[in-house]
């Protein structure tokens, strides 16, 4: 279904064509691409091409949330990448919260990625929460208070959805546990940021998805920033981080 609302100022996608190498960014649930445009202009600045997507639903309105799920976000995150790579020599896929859900999800699917970025990624399953907003949206709920901008900075705002649409993370909950099973699958090199004061995903959810990897994953603490670390004190670490770490796997 097409959005119903015009998009939020900040929150348009991102499409720079550039070198051999190809970087694909993907914002968490109820952001946008607003959340990781300073990550993407950095990789813009090294000379990559850059894709980063506005996923379904995000960046307009919640009531353009309701109706979309995992399938949606997933199914236009694989045909970025998928365009991205027929454009390109070598693609890097960097994500925030559920993007770098996404990101490790895309990795266990194409092994022929160079290095996945991950930043407080949600990967771990929640069993007692979905039981918890199953029985919300099965008493006829639709949505609960948001989780957006948690940022430690008091300067800066995410401008994620002030509401969290119900069914939608229901989606997102109920392929973790297949996506969990499947993280031995990627032998490509991981960089990994967490925030050990994180109030929205765990800094546990990196620990398993660290212990699960085949390949050789690099982990870096963002120890002065909370969940949207890439608008937080630390988003410079990060920009430096992940350019030197795209340069160095690949050609």
């Amino acid at each position: 279904m097409p959005d119903q609302h015009p998009i939020i100022a900040g929150a348009e996608p991102l499409s720079v064509a550039g070198g051999p190498v190809g970087v694909l960014v993907l914002h968490g649930f109820t952001g946008n691409p607003s959340s990781m445009r300073g990550l993407a202009e950095a990789f813009v600045d090294a000379g990559h091409t850059v894709e980063m997507p506005r996923l379904p639903g995000h960046g307009t309105h919640v009531d353009d949330m309701v109706h979309t799920g995992w399938a949606d976000w997933s199914g236009a995150a694989e045909a970025a990448l998928v365009d991205l790579e027929s454009r390109t020599d070598e693609v890097v896929v960097a994500g925030l919260s559920m993007g770098g859900s996404l990101t490790a999800w895309l990795a266990t699917r194409h092994p022929e990625l160079a290095g996945i970025i991950c930043i407080n990624p949600a990967v771990a399953p929640q069993d007692e929460m979905l039981s918890v907003v199953t029985a919300m949206v099965a008493a006829g709920d639709t949505v609960m208070a948001g989780i957006g901008s948690d940022v430690a900075d008091p300067d800066v705002v995410e401008s994620a959805y002030p509401q969290t649409p119900l069914a939608p993370l229901v989606s997102m909950f109920e392929v973790a546990a297949e996506i969990v099973a499947d993280l031995p699958k990627i032998e490509c090199p991981l960089l990994l940021f967490t925030s050990p004061q994180d109030h929205v995903v765990p800094p546990t959810d990196s620990d398993l998805l660290a212990a699960s990897v085949s390949g050789p994953v690099e982990r870096v603490s963002c120890d002065r920033s909370y969940h949207v670390a890439t608008m937080d004190h630390d988003k410079d670490l990060i920009a430096q981080r992940s350019v030197e770490f795209v340069s160095r796997i690949t050609r």
